[in-house]
Protein backbone atom coordinates (compact mmCIF):
# COMPACT_ATOMS: atom_id res chain seq x y z
CA UNK A 1 0.00 0.00 0.00
CA UNK A 2 1.56 3.52 -0.89
CA UNK A 3 0.78 6.12 1.40
CA UNK A 4 0.32 9.83 1.53
CA UNK A 5 1.04 11.65 4.90
CA UNK A 6 -1.27 14.80 5.03
CA UNK A 7 -0.18 17.36 8.05
CA UNK A 8 -3.36 19.33 8.64
CA UNK A 9 -6.44 17.79 8.52
CA UNK A 10 -9.09 20.96 8.28
CA UNK A 11 -12.24 20.97 6.74
CA UNK A 12 -10.15 21.99 2.88
CA UNK A 13 -8.07 18.81 2.72
CA UNK A 14 -11.35 16.61 3.83
CA UNK A 15 -13.52 18.50 1.08
CA UNK A 16 -11.11 18.42 -1.48
CA UNK A 17 -7.25 15.96 -2.13
CA UNK A 18 -8.87 13.31 0.00
CA UNK A 19 -12.12 13.22 -1.78
CA UNK A 20 -10.12 13.03 -4.85
CA UNK A 21 -8.32 9.85 -3.86
CA UNK A 22 -11.84 8.47 -2.47
CA UNK A 23 -13.21 8.99 -5.60
CA UNK A 24 -10.04 6.84 -7.60
CA UNK A 25 -10.14 4.24 -4.95
CA UNK A 26 -14.24 3.67 -5.59
CA UNK A 27 -12.89 3.08 -9.65
CA UNK A 28 -10.54 0.17 -8.19
CA UNK A 29 -7.44 1.62 -7.98
CA UNK A 30 -6.97 0.99 -4.01
CA UNK A 31 -3.19 1.62 -3.80
CA UNK A 32 -2.74 4.42 -2.44
CA UNK A 33 -4.57 5.48 0.82
CA UNK A 34 -4.33 8.73 3.21
CA UNK A 35 -2.26 8.49 6.98
CA UNK A 36 -2.95 12.48 8.34
CA UNK A 37 -2.12 14.55 11.68
CA UNK A 38 -1.94 18.11 12.28
CA UNK A 39 1.85 19.24 13.66
CA UNK A 40 -0.88 22.00 16.33
CA UNK A 41 -3.18 20.94 18.98
CA UNK A 42 -5.72 22.92 17.53
CA UNK A 43 -9.09 20.80 16.55
CA UNK A 44 -8.55 18.12 19.30
CA UNK A 45 -12.66 17.49 18.83
CA UNK A 46 -12.34 16.72 15.33
CA UNK A 47 -9.50 14.43 15.33
CA UNK A 48 -11.00 12.70 18.07
CA UNK A 49 -14.08 12.08 15.73
CA UNK A 50 -12.09 11.04 13.10
CA UNK A 51 -10.09 8.69 14.88
CA UNK A 52 -13.04 7.32 16.11
CA UNK A 53 -15.01 7.16 12.70
CA UNK A 54 -11.54 5.05 11.49
CA UNK A 55 -10.76 7.91 9.86
CA UNK A 56 -14.09 8.37 7.37
CA UNK A 57 -16.87 11.28 7.31
CA UNK A 58 -18.99 12.33 5.38
CA UNK A 59 -19.01 15.27 3.09
CA UNK A 60 -21.80 17.55 2.23
CA UNK A 61 -22.09 19.52 -1.09
CA UNK A 62 -24.58 22.14 -2.19
CA UNK A 63 -25.14 23.53 -5.34
CA UNK A 64 -26.57 27.20 -5.71
CA UNK A 65 -29.91 25.97 -6.13
CA UNK A 66 -29.85 24.18 -3.00
CA UNK A 67 -29.21 20.46 -4.57
CA UNK A 68 -27.93 18.62 -1.55
CA UNK A 69 -25.93 15.74 -1.62
CA UNK A 70 -24.11 13.70 0.43
CA UNK A 71 -21.14 11.00 0.44
CA UNK A 72 -19.36 8.66 2.50
CA UNK A 73 -15.16 9.56 2.67
CA UNK A 74 -12.83 6.58 2.80
CA UNK A 75 -9.76 7.53 1.61
CA UNK A 76 -7.72 8.28 5.37
CA UNK A 77 -6.86 4.77 6.86
CA UNK A 78 -5.27 6.42 10.16
CA UNK A 79 -5.56 9.59 11.92
CA UNK A 80 -2.35 10.46 13.90
CA UNK A 81 -3.16 11.84 17.36
CA UNK A 82 -1.93 14.90 18.54
CA UNK A 83 1.55 14.26 20.46
CA UNK A 84 4.00 17.38 20.66
CA UNK A 85 6.80 14.43 20.12
CA UNK A 86 5.27 13.73 16.78
CA UNK A 87 6.46 10.39 16.37
CA UNK A 88 3.85 8.53 14.61
CA UNK A 89 3.97 11.36 12.11
CA UNK A 90 7.75 11.28 11.89
CA UNK A 91 7.44 7.04 11.78
CA UNK A 92 4.70 7.28 8.80
CA UNK A 93 6.65 10.34 7.10
CA UNK A 94 9.89 8.11 6.96
CA UNK A 95 8.46 4.83 6.02
CA UNK A 96 9.60 4.13 2.41
CA UNK A 97 5.81 3.26 1.36
CA UNK A 98 5.06 7.01 1.82
CA UNK A 99 6.04 8.12 -1.36
CA UNK A 100 4.11 11.77 -1.21
CA UNK A 101 4.08 14.23 2.23
CA UNK A 102 1.55 16.41 1.54
CA UNK A 103 0.39 19.87 3.81
CA UNK A 104 -2.66 22.27 4.64
CA UNK A 105 -1.58 24.84 6.80
CA UNK A 106 -2.69 28.17 5.53
CA UNK A 107 -1.22 31.20 3.54
CA UNK A 108 0.48 32.39 6.87
CA UNK A 109 2.28 29.30 7.55
CA UNK A 110 5.10 29.78 5.07
CA UNK A 111 6.78 32.85 6.90
CA UNK A 112 8.53 33.82 3.74
CA UNK A 113 9.55 37.29 2.62
CA UNK A 114 9.71 38.88 -0.99
CA UNK A 115 12.48 36.78 -1.81
CA UNK A 116 11.19 33.42 -0.30
CA UNK A 117 13.42 33.83 2.60
CA UNK A 118 12.06 33.05 5.61
CA UNK A 119 11.12 35.63 8.10
CA UNK A 120 12.45 35.14 11.03
CA UNK A 121 10.33 37.55 12.55
CA UNK A 122 8.44 34.91 13.95
CA UNK A 123 8.35 32.99 17.21
CA UNK A 124 7.55 30.03 16.06
CA UNK A 125 9.76 29.79 12.96
CA UNK A 126 13.23 30.92 15.29
CA UNK A 127 11.78 28.21 18.07
CA UNK A 128 11.98 25.35 15.02
CA UNK A 129 15.45 26.71 14.11
CA UNK A 130 17.03 26.54 17.60
CA UNK A 131 15.25 23.15 19.22
CA UNK A 132 14.03 19.63 18.35
CA UNK A 133 10.24 20.06 19.08
CA UNK A 134 8.52 22.09 15.76
CA UNK A 135 5.26 23.53 15.18
CA UNK A 136 6.01 24.98 11.72
CA UNK A 137 5.47 23.18 8.38
CA UNK A 138 9.62 23.41 7.80
CA UNK A 139 10.24 21.63 11.38
CA UNK A 140 7.87 18.98 10.49
CA UNK A 141 9.29 17.71 7.17
CA UNK A 142 12.72 18.78 8.33
CA UNK A 143 12.25 15.82 11.63
CA UNK A 144 10.50 13.68 9.25
CA UNK A 145 13.39 13.57 6.29
CA UNK A 146 15.98 13.34 9.04
CA UNK A 147 14.76 9.95 10.21
CA UNK A 148 13.63 9.06 5.98
CA UNK A 149 17.21 9.51 5.33
CA UNK A 150 18.15 7.59 8.17
CA UNK A 151 16.27 4.26 7.06
CA UNK A 152 18.24 4.25 3.23
CA UNK A 153 16.43 7.49 2.32
CA UNK A 154 13.76 6.84 -0.64
CA UNK A 155 12.47 9.71 -2.69
CA UNK A 156 9.65 11.92 -1.68
CA UNK A 157 7.36 14.04 -3.04
CA UNK A 158 6.60 16.97 -0.98
CA UNK A 159 3.18 18.44 -2.39
CA UNK A 160 1.91 22.04 -0.66
CA UNK A 161 -1.73 22.20 -1.39
CA UNK A 162 -2.18 25.40 -0.08
CA UNK A 163 -3.55 29.20 -1.77
CA UNK A 164 0.23 30.19 -2.27
CA UNK A 165 1.85 31.53 -5.77
CA UNK A 166 4.26 29.33 -6.62
CA UNK A 167 3.09 26.92 -3.42
CA UNK A 168 6.27 24.38 -4.41
CA UNK A 169 9.25 26.44 -5.48
CA UNK A 170 8.42 28.82 -2.63
CA UNK A 171 7.93 25.85 -0.09
CA UNK A 172 11.08 24.63 -1.48
CA UNK A 173 13.14 27.63 -0.93
CA UNK A 174 12.38 28.31 2.59
CA UNK A 175 13.22 24.63 3.15
CA UNK A 176 16.31 24.82 1.72
CA UNK A 177 16.98 28.11 3.95
CA UNK A 178 15.50 26.26 6.89
CA UNK A 179 18.12 22.95 6.57
CA UNK A 180 20.53 25.64 5.67
CA UNK A 181 20.39 27.98 9.01
CA UNK A 182 20.38 24.95 10.98
CA UNK A 183 23.69 23.74 9.64
CA UNK A 184 22.17 20.50 8.51
CA UNK A 185 24.03 20.54 5.35
CA UNK A 186 24.25 16.67 4.36
CA UNK A 187 20.11 16.87 4.59
CA UNK A 188 19.85 19.89 2.58
CA UNK A 189 21.92 18.09 -0.17
CA UNK A 190 20.32 15.01 0.20
CA UNK A 191 16.38 16.97 -0.48
CA UNK A 192 17.70 18.72 -3.68
CA UNK A 193 18.35 15.55 -5.04
CA UNK A 194 15.36 13.24 -3.80
CA UNK A 195 12.54 15.30 -3.19
CA UNK A 196 10.28 17.13 -5.80
CA UNK A 197 7.87 20.20 -4.95
CA UNK A 198 5.22 19.99 -7.40
CA UNK A 199 3.45 23.76 -7.78
CA UNK A 200 -0.49 23.13 -7.63
CA UNK A 201 -3.66 24.97 -7.69
CA UNK A 202 -6.20 24.18 -5.27
CA UNK A 203 -10.07 25.26 -5.22
CA UNK A 204 -13.33 24.38 -3.23
CA UNK A 205 -14.96 26.93 -0.81
CA UNK A 206 -15.10 25.11 2.79
CA UNK A 207 -16.59 27.06 5.23
CA UNK A 208 -16.03 25.66 8.87
CA UNK A 209 -18.48 23.28 9.46
CA UNK A 210 -21.75 24.39 11.56
CA UNK A 211 -23.64 22.25 14.11
CA UNK A 212 -26.28 22.74 11.04
CA UNK A 213 -24.14 20.35 9.07
CA UNK A 214 -24.13 17.33 11.31
CA UNK A 215 -27.63 17.77 11.88
CA UNK A 216 -28.20 18.17 8.23
CA UNK A 217 -26.11 14.76 8.09
CA UNK A 218 -28.09 13.27 10.56
CA UNK A 219 -31.37 13.67 9.10
CA UNK A 220 -30.17 12.60 5.94
CA UNK A 221 -28.28 9.26 6.39
CA UNK A 222 -28.83 8.48 9.79
CA UNK A 223 -24.87 8.97 10.63
CA UNK A 224 -24.31 10.77 13.64
CA UNK A 225 -20.67 11.64 12.03
CA UNK A 226 -18.69 13.92 14.33
CA UNK A 227 -16.09 14.83 11.65
CA UNK A 228 -18.85 15.83 9.05
CA UNK A 229 -17.58 18.64 6.74
CA UNK A 230 -19.68 20.90 3.69
CA UNK A 231 -19.00 22.70 0.99
CA UNK A 232 -19.54 23.95 -2.22
CA UNK A 233 -20.43 21.62 -5.33
CA UNK A 234 -17.67 23.66 -7.69
CA UNK A 235 -14.30 21.44 -7.01
CA UNK A 236 -10.81 22.19 -9.12
CA UNK A 237 -7.65 20.68 -8.79
CA UNK A 238 -4.51 21.36 -11.06
CA UNK A 239 -1.25 19.91 -10.13
CA UNK A 240 2.36 19.83 -11.93
CA UNK A 241 3.13 16.56 -12.90
CA UNK A 242 6.48 16.09 -11.00
CA UNK A 243 6.26 13.45 -8.61
CA UNK A 244 9.73 11.52 -7.79
CA UNK A 245 8.61 8.75 -6.21
CA UNK A 246 5.07 7.63 -8.10
CA UNK A 247 1.39 9.41 -7.79
CA UNK A 248 -2.35 7.98 -8.11
CA UNK A 249 -3.91 8.27 -11.32
CA UNK A 250 -5.72 11.66 -10.34
CA UNK A 251 -6.51 12.46 -13.71
CA UNK A 252 -9.50 9.91 -13.91
CA UNK A 253 -10.87 11.64 -11.49
CA UNK A 254 -10.72 15.03 -12.83
CA UNK A 255 -7.55 16.34 -11.61
CA UNK A 256 -5.83 18.28 -14.22
CA UNK A 257 -2.23 17.07 -14.30
CA UNK A 258 -0.24 19.67 -16.12
CA UNK A 259 3.56 20.63 -17.06
CA UNK A 260 2.80 24.30 -15.16
CA UNK A 261 0.26 25.65 -13.40
CA UNK A 262 1.35 28.72 -13.19
CA UNK A 263 -2.09 30.29 -15.82
CA UNK A 264 -4.61 28.44 -13.77
CA UNK A 265 -2.82 29.95 -10.75
CA UNK A 266 -3.02 33.12 -11.33
CA UNK A 267 -6.27 33.47 -12.35
CA UNK A 268 -7.19 31.60 -9.37
CA UNK A 269 -5.30 33.95 -6.60
CA UNK A 270 -6.39 37.36 -8.38
CA UNK A 271 -9.60 36.75 -10.07
CA UNK A 272 -11.03 33.98 -6.42
CA UNK A 273 -8.81 34.59 -3.91
CA UNK A 274 -8.61 38.61 -3.94
CA UNK A 275 -12.14 39.19 -4.37
CA UNK A 276 -13.37 36.63 -1.78
CA UNK A 277 -11.36 39.14 0.48
CA UNK A 278 -13.01 42.36 -1.10
CA UNK A 279 -15.80 40.70 -0.24
CA UNK A 280 -15.64 39.89 2.90
CA UNK A 281 -13.66 42.63 3.72
CA UNK A 282 -16.23 45.24 2.32
CA UNK A 283 -19.37 42.59 4.15
CA UNK A 284 -17.96 42.84 7.19
CA UNK A 285 -17.86 46.96 7.32
CA UNK A 286 -21.96 46.67 6.28
CA UNK A 287 -22.66 44.72 9.79
CA UNK A 288 -23.10 41.31 7.75
CA UNK A 289 -21.76 37.97 8.58
CA UNK A 290 -21.78 35.82 5.38
CA UNK A 291 -20.30 35.90 1.65
CA UNK A 292 -23.90 35.72 0.29
CA UNK A 293 -24.82 38.03 1.97
CA UNK A 294 -21.97 40.54 0.57
CA UNK A 295 -22.87 39.36 -3.02
CA UNK A 296 -26.40 40.76 -2.57
CA UNK A 297 -25.15 44.34 -2.06
CA UNK A 298 -24.83 45.40 -5.86
CA UNK A 299 -22.13 48.20 -4.23
CA UNK A 300 -20.21 45.07 -2.85
CA UNK A 301 -20.88 42.95 -5.99
CA UNK A 302 -19.32 45.90 -8.70
CA UNK A 303 -16.77 46.19 -6.36
CA UNK A 304 -15.89 42.79 -7.43
CA UNK A 305 -16.94 42.79 -10.13
CA UNK A 306 -14.96 46.03 -11.14
CA UNK A 307 -11.47 44.73 -9.63
CA UNK A 308 -11.33 41.79 -12.14
CA UNK A 309 -12.54 43.28 -15.14
CA UNK A 310 -11.17 46.97 -14.86
CA UNK A 311 -7.39 45.63 -13.69
CA UNK A 312 -6.91 41.80 -13.28
CA UNK A 313 -8.20 40.57 -17.01
CA UNK A 314 -5.77 43.88 -18.82
CA UNK A 315 -2.93 41.92 -16.63
CA UNK A 316 -3.34 38.75 -17.33
CA UNK A 317 -4.61 38.57 -20.42
CA UNK A 318 -2.57 41.00 -22.43
CA UNK A 319 -1.34 41.46 -25.99
CA UNK A 320 1.11 38.64 -27.47
CA UNK A 321 0.52 37.18 -23.84
CA UNK A 322 -3.12 35.97 -24.23
CA UNK A 323 -4.56 33.47 -21.52
CA UNK A 324 -5.55 29.72 -21.89
CA UNK A 325 -8.35 31.04 -19.66
CA UNK A 326 -10.96 32.67 -20.55
CA UNK A 327 -10.82 34.94 -17.76
CA UNK A 328 -14.85 36.41 -18.00
CA UNK A 329 -16.43 33.31 -18.26
CA UNK A 330 -14.39 32.80 -14.89
CA UNK A 331 -14.94 35.79 -13.15
CA UNK A 332 -18.97 35.24 -13.56
CA UNK A 333 -18.46 31.63 -12.86
CA UNK A 334 -16.69 32.53 -9.23
CA UNK A 335 -19.12 35.99 -8.57
CA UNK A 336 -22.06 32.85 -8.94
CA UNK A 337 -19.97 30.85 -6.79
CA UNK A 338 -19.77 33.39 -3.97
CA UNK A 339 -23.48 34.26 -3.72
CA UNK A 340 -24.40 30.56 -3.03
CA UNK A 341 -26.81 31.08 0.05
CA UNK A 342 -26.26 27.73 0.95
CA UNK A 343 -23.02 27.47 1.61
CA UNK A 344 -23.10 30.03 4.55
CA UNK A 345 -19.29 30.97 4.05
CA UNK A 346 -18.61 33.15 7.01
CA UNK A 347 -17.11 36.93 6.62
CA UNK A 348 -14.86 35.98 8.92
CA UNK A 349 -12.95 32.85 8.02
CA UNK A 350 -12.31 34.43 4.28
CA UNK A 351 -11.50 37.58 6.23
CA UNK A 352 -8.35 36.88 7.92
CA UNK A 353 -4.90 36.73 7.64
CA UNK A 354 -4.91 39.89 5.10
CA UNK A 355 -1.20 40.48 6.20
CA UNK A 356 -0.36 37.71 3.58
CA UNK A 357 -3.20 37.87 0.97
CA UNK A 358 -2.43 41.60 0.42
CA UNK A 359 1.28 40.49 -0.62
CA UNK A 360 -0.18 37.47 -2.39
CA UNK A 361 -3.11 37.60 -3.67
CA UNK A 362 -3.35 42.06 -4.36
CA UNK A 363 0.10 43.59 -4.44
CA UNK A 364 1.21 41.73 -8.12
CA UNK A 365 -1.82 43.66 -9.92
CA UNK A 366 -0.68 46.61 -8.60
CA UNK A 367 2.66 46.56 -9.45
CA UNK A 368 1.99 45.12 -13.39
CA UNK A 369 -0.38 48.08 -13.27
CA UNK A 370 1.87 50.41 -12.36
CA UNK A 371 4.86 48.75 -14.69
CA UNK A 372 2.14 49.53 -17.90
CA UNK A 373 1.10 52.82 -16.60
CA UNK A 374 -2.33 51.83 -16.19
CA UNK A 375 -5.15 52.91 -13.75
CA UNK A 376 -5.40 50.75 -10.74
CA UNK A 377 -8.03 52.16 -8.82
CA UNK A 378 -10.37 49.20 -8.88
CA UNK A 379 -7.45 47.37 -7.19
CA UNK A 380 -6.39 50.19 -4.84
CA UNK A 381 -10.24 49.87 -3.08
CA UNK A 382 -8.86 46.40 -1.88
CA UNK A 383 -6.47 47.35 0.48
CA UNK A 384 -8.02 50.69 1.41
CA UNK A 385 -11.19 48.45 2.37
CA UNK A 386 -8.68 46.27 4.54
CA UNK A 387 -7.42 49.83 6.14
CA UNK A 388 -11.05 50.66 7.11
CA UNK A 389 -11.81 47.24 8.47
CA UNK A 390 -8.16 46.92 10.53
CA UNK A 391 -9.21 50.54 11.41
CA UNK A 392 -12.48 49.18 13.01
CA UNK A 393 -10.47 46.15 14.93
CA UNK A 394 -7.63 48.29 16.23
CA UNK A 395 -11.21 50.38 17.98
CA UNK A 396 -12.20 46.95 18.93
CA UNK A 397 -15.51 47.49 16.82
CA UNK A 398 -15.19 44.49 14.85
CA UNK A 399 -18.34 41.83 15.42
CA UNK A 400 -15.78 38.97 15.66
CA UNK A 401 -12.18 38.14 16.61
CA UNK A 402 -9.66 39.11 13.55
CA UNK A 403 -6.95 36.47 13.29
CA UNK A 404 -3.69 36.68 11.38
CA UNK A 405 -0.78 34.68 11.37
CA UNK A 406 1.80 37.19 9.99
CA UNK A 407 1.50 40.52 11.57
CA UNK A 408 1.40 41.03 15.28
CA UNK A 409 -1.16 42.84 16.71
CA UNK A 410 1.32 45.82 18.31
CA UNK A 411 2.55 46.49 14.93
CA UNK A 412 -1.22 46.56 13.67
CA UNK A 413 -2.02 49.05 16.41
CA UNK A 414 1.12 50.87 15.41
CA UNK A 415 -0.12 51.97 12.35
CA UNK A 416 -2.92 53.95 14.18
CA UNK A 417 -0.55 55.93 16.22
CA UNK A 418 1.06 57.58 13.66
CA UNK A 419 0.79 60.92 12.56
CA UNK A 420 -0.60 59.36 9.34
CA UNK A 421 -2.10 56.25 9.93
CA UNK A 422 -2.80 55.44 6.17
CA UNK A 423 0.86 56.68 5.28
CA UNK A 424 2.75 54.22 7.69
CA UNK A 425 0.45 51.52 6.33
CA UNK A 426 1.01 52.22 2.89
CA UNK A 427 4.75 52.27 3.61
CA UNK A 428 5.23 49.00 5.05
CA UNK A 429 7.32 46.65 3.90
CA UNK A 430 5.81 43.64 5.13
CA UNK A 431 2.44 44.33 3.38
CA UNK A 432 3.77 46.24 0.14
CA UNK A 433 7.80 44.96 -0.51
CA UNK A 434 9.58 47.01 -3.32
CA UNK A 435 6.09 48.97 -3.64
CA UNK A 436 6.22 50.59 -0.10
CA UNK A 437 6.11 54.18 -0.35
CA UNK A 438 5.31 54.78 -3.77
CA UNK A 439 3.68 57.95 -3.76
CA UNK A 440 1.25 56.73 -6.87
CA UNK A 441 0.30 53.47 -4.82
CA UNK A 442 -0.63 56.09 -1.90
CA UNK A 443 -2.45 58.11 -3.63
CA UNK A 444 -4.33 55.20 -5.07
CA UNK A 445 -5.21 53.90 -1.92
CA UNK A 446 -6.48 57.18 0.17
CA UNK A 447 -8.75 57.76 -3.41
CA UNK A 448 -9.79 54.25 -2.61
CA UNK A 449 -10.32 55.26 1.46
CA UNK A 450 -12.65 58.02 0.47
CA UNK A 451 -14.59 55.81 -1.62
CA UNK A 452 -14.71 53.25 0.54
CA UNK A 453 -16.44 55.80 3.55
CA UNK A 454 -18.75 56.87 0.50
CA UNK A 455 -19.83 53.41 0.33
CA UNK A 456 -20.03 53.10 4.02
CA UNK A 457 -22.00 56.17 3.92
CA UNK A 458 -24.45 55.30 1.67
Amino acid sequence: MNTILHIGLGSFHRAHQAVYLHELRELGERDWSIVGGNIRDDMAETMAALAAQKGEYTLETVTPAGQRRYERIRSIREVIPYDPAHARLIDVGADAATRIVSFTVTEAGYYLDSKNRLDLSHADLRADLQGDRFVTIYGAITAILRERLKRGGAPVTLLNCDNLRSNGTRFRAGLLDFLERRGEVALRDWVEANTSCPCDMVDRITPRPSVDVAERVRAATGWNDGAAVMGESFIQWVVEDRFIAGRPAWERVGVEMVESVHAHEEAKIRVLNATHSCIAWAGTLKGLTYIHEGMAVPAIRQMAFDYVTNDVIPCLDRPGHPSPIDLPKYRDVVLERFGNPHVRDTNQRVAMDGFSKIPGFIVPTLRECLERGAPMDSTALLPALFFVYLGRWHRGELAYAYQDGVMSPDAAHAFFTAADPLAAFCRDPLLWGPLAGHAALEAAIRAGERRVQQFLEG
